[in-house]
């Protein structure tokens, strides 16, 4: 295990140099890290109510570095709702900082990247959905966007390290994406040991968000980018599939904690070599039944029976790192074609039942075929496309009814079968 968080602290330094700090006992280095930026920070965080010692460490960090605070001013709803957005970017216009700070899970620091684009540019969230629109109007109005500070608190999303930001509209159930450069916070910070104050629920829905990262990016990967997303999705997936049960079931285990945090930031590497697909395209209309690692958990087996016949690398590598953790059996690495494509989806089902969850859409409370019928017409919107383009087997809109359907289909009852491939 030594080893393996070695080659992930290479890769990590690799990707964000020194303006990123993370590990274990590192929260008080906030203050150092944020204060080049300016004199007045304004703080975005709910911190204080989850654990009150981590938020005093963070502003006396704060305070010590010489820095005037505005706030805290609270974080976002999960799944980041239009209406935080709105509201955090009041309370920047209103209070005019040097720099936002947000202390906060994936959905708090999404709101807060959102937020500071829509302080400096104004205009409807809409405007920026997709990829590229703030560089393009901030280079138009010959703007900059406010520096955002990221302190990450819970390990999943890597909304620290990335260039998205996923905003939900709760009228419509949802979520949208913003995909930009410009919206990567140029510091950050991630003490692992913030997520020990994470529930158990929350810890498995980090893991499997993280996990879905690097397999989707892996899966998806192209020829010039292959070799770089196999290093990271491979450490990355280990890391998480070897932690995930320990860190639910004794949330002090430091050294899961600290495996599970290393695991999902390169989740934010991988997705930052390559881009999600099928599971997180399908999840974005699911956010009012299932928490998004939840969803993507439940979503990537069938997926993966699709994708079987294009990913078949990939599968082999999988299915030798899941043998080693007993989630398929060793007869199994000898398969190829669809019946590997199965055998891994039997494993990635396996690692979920380890932790209670479910593995059909069938069991979720309140689903619904009007549940396929947002995710087929959201596949279908031009702002996620991204996500059609990104798949091993890339869809266009118009092959969404006939193929991804069926995928939906069987993720209801958890029949394979009636998976048609291309």
């Amino acid at each position: 295990m030594n080893e393996l968080k070695e080659k992930a602290r290479a890769l990590i330094d690799e990707f964000k140099g020194k303006n990123y700090i993370y590990g274990i006992d590192c929260l008080e280095r906030i203050g150092e890290l944020s204060a080049p930026l300016g004199k007045k920070v304004l703080l975005v965080t709910n911190l204080q109510r989850r654990d009150p010692n981590s938020y005093q460490n963070i502003f006396e960090s704060l305070v010590d570095s010489g820095l005037e605070i505005a706030g805290p001013f609270p974080s976002a709803q999960p799944n980041s709702p239009k209406e935080d957005v709105s509201r955090i970017k009041e309370e920047i216009l209103r209070e005019k900082p040097d720099f936002v700070l947000v202390a906060s899970g994936g959905s708090g620091i999404d709101a807060t990247k959102a937020a500071v684009v829509l302080a400096i540019l104004d205009g409807d969230i809409e405007d920026y959905f997709g990829i590229g629109k703030v560089t393009e109007k901030l280079a138009a109005e010959g703007k900059k966007l406010l520096p955002c500070v990221a302190v990450q608190t819970a390990s999943g999303s890597s909304a620290h390290l990335t260039k998205y930001s996923n905003i939900t509209d709760l009228k419509t159930n949802q979520k949208k994406i913003i995909v930009d450069e410009a919206v990567i916070p140029p510091r950050a910070l991630f003490d692992y040991g913030l997520t020990k104050s994470m529930s158990t629920s929350f810890t498995s829905d980090g893991a499997f968000d993280g996990l879905a990262h690097c397999l989707e990016v892996y899966y998806g990967a192209s020829p010039e980018s292959f070799e770089k997303a196999q290093e990271i999705a491979l450490t990355g997936i280990e890391l998480i599939v070897s932690s995930i049960e320990k860190a639910a079931a004794e949330p002090f285990d430091i050294e899961a904690r600290e495996a599970l945090g290393l695991g999902t930031d390169l989740g934010g590497y991988a997705i930052m070599v390559g881009g999600t697909n099928g599971a997180h395209l399908t999840s974005f209309s699911l956010v009012d039944i299932l928490s998004h690692g939840r969803a993507c958990a439940l979503l990537n087996p069938y997926y993966t029976v699709f994708f079987a016949s294009s990913i078949q690398k990939q599968l082999k590598k999988l299915a030798h790192l899941f043998s080693k953790y007993s989630l398929i059996d060793e007869s199994s690495l000898s398969l190829d074609g669809q019946k590997l494509g199965l055998a891994v989806a039997k494993a990635l089902i396996a690692l979920s039942k380890r932790v209670d969850y479910p593995t059909t859409l069938g069991e979720i409370e309140g689903m619904s075929k009007a549940h396929i019928e947002r995710a087929l017409q959201g596949a279908k919107n031009p702002q996620l496309e991204t996500k059609l383009k990104n798949m091993p087997v890339p869809m266009t809109s118009d092959m969404v009814d006939e193929y991804m359907k069926p995928i939906l289909e069987a993720a209801l009852n958890g029949d394979f079968s009636l998976i048609k491939t291309l």
